[in-house]
């Protein structure tokens, strides 16, 4: 995400950090370019003509500190801007005072509501909370089918009302069984339309005046730019949104609704969806995406997704084995599949500062398949084998090869990876899970 907008400002502030001092006349031409990078990114007019006004003000009028350089001061500059651009804090979802607590999920069609609101129920349970889903959507086929079978994947309830044909009379049901059952949280996924219309409007309305929710959140399609604020500008002025869900981030190389939707419609980004799994779906933190825009990363994110996937005490016995000498082509595996858990590999790469702007890393995309390829080939050895590396010889390589479909020269790669793997591994004083972290990858 923010692909192209990233590479455009390094630029920028590459050639300010190279100047000794800043003069009124190069902070000009910087922000000018820096304006020119909002606006290819798809950022609304107003928005970035106001951003770069404060970013020039407090550039030339600021007193650059001691310890950094006046190029570095912009930056830093430019970062608190663009935090300030997106809503400076995160914003939470208030469920409290309400049982169960609604939370309508509205939107265009195609923009993701079903998924999202499936993504958003396995986020809440993970929170503590007891999460039910409905379907209101009478409208497209197959539509209540869908959350059924997102519900069966996530583990959450979903209230059936096949017979139904009133979008506002299902709402009311849902809620009613979900108190009785008690479910502290309703999500209720809408049914949108291809474009803003007022039966749809409408309808939306009467549901919101039946359940009286304290959240209603936009689903809006990330890579429509500009169409998103417009779409969250029309929902708004009808229902009163709480807040948005930008999905697709992880498609969507410009970001120009993502710098936009706060400043132009007040409402604050809650959630991004970033995958097509079912957990791929992050809370918003305005300081966070700013330093990931700079190419700074995200290193918060990604220890709290490293929380959330990396089993503790797998952990603690590969560590234990490693400190022994005694990692196994098993723990390689389980430590393959522990960070497959945590995204891609260059999503996870993206979070480590600078490295998400590193040209070599551009074809990354083409390595994610080494990861199946070496869980194949360790998949293929025997128990023995895989316990004790030393005893397969060039005969065992060959059946390795055949049975996971690949060449014994990946066989030989990965095992003489794995032996300088053990070695370096050995001198770390901390876990294997913390040297895959750092990019140290056995293929």
């Amino acid at each position: 995400m923010f692909e192209s907008l990233t590479e455009k400002l390094n630029g920028i502030f590459k050639i300010l950090r190279g100047r000794g001092t800043l003069d009124s006349e190069t902070v000009s031409a910087a922000m000018k370019d820096i304006r020119m990078a909002l606006l290819e990114a798809d950022v609304n007019f107003k928005v970035a003509k106001k951003f770069i006004a404060e970013v020039t003000e407090r550039s030339i009028g600021t007193q650059v500190l001691d310890s950094i350089s006046p190029g570095q001061q912009v930056v830093k500059i430019v970062h608190e801007e663009l935090v300030n651009l997106m809503g400076s804090q995160g914003s939470r979802l208030d469920l409290e005072g309400r049982f169960p607590a609604p939370v309508m999920i509205v939107g265009l069609q195609g923009s993701g509501k079903t998924t999202t609101a499936a993504k958003l129920a396995k986020h809440l349970t993970t929170q503590g909370r007891k999460v039910s889903m409905v379907s209101t959507d009478i409208h497209r086929p197959a539509a209540r089918e869908q959350l059924k079978i997102l519900g069966e994947k996530t583990g959450t309830y979903v209230h059936c009302d096949d017979r139904g044909d009133n979008p506002v009379a299902i709402a009311k049901k849902a809620l009613e069984e979900a108190r009785l059952q008690g479910y502290d949280t309703l999500i209720v996924d809408t049914a949108g339309r291809l474009h803003v219309d007022e039966e749809l409007m409408q309808e939306l309305a009467q549901m919101k005046g039946v359940l009286n929710p304290p959240e209603i959140l936009l689903v809006a399609d990330a890579m429509t730019g500009q169409d998103a604020v417009s779409v969250a500008q029309a929902f708004d002025s009808r229902v009163s949104i709480t807040g948005v869900i930008l999905t697709k981030m992880d498609g969507d190389a410009r970001g120009g609704a993502a710098l936009s939707l706060r400043q132009v419609t007040g409402k604050p980004i809650k959630y991004i969806g970033v995958g097509e799994k079912t957990d791929a779906l992050e809370v918003f933190h305005p300081e966070r995406m700013a330093s990931r825009i700079l190419g700074m990363g995200d290193i918060l994110s990604l220890v709290e997704k490293a929380q959330q996937s990396v089993d503790e005490r797998t952990a603690r016995r590969i560590e234990t084995r490693i400190r022994k000498d005694g990692l196994t082509l098993d723990d390689l595996k389980e430590q393959i599949l522990q960070i497959r858990k945590m995204g891609s590999l260059r999503e996870i790469l993206d979070m480590l500062p600078g490295m998400g702007q590193m040209k070599a890393l551009k074809s990354l995309s083409l390595d994610e398949g080494e990861f199946v390829k070496t869980v194949a080939i360790i998949d293929s050895m025997t128990r023995a084998e895989r316990q004790n590396a030393r005893i397969i010889d060039g005969r065992r390589r060959i059946r390795i090869a055949r049975g996971s479909g690949t060449d014994v020269q990946d066989v030989n790669r990965l095992l003489k990876n794995y032996e300088q793997m053990k070695k370096m591994m050995k001198k770390m004083t901390k876990g294997g899970m913390k040297t895959l972290s750092r990019g140290r990858l056995p293929f």
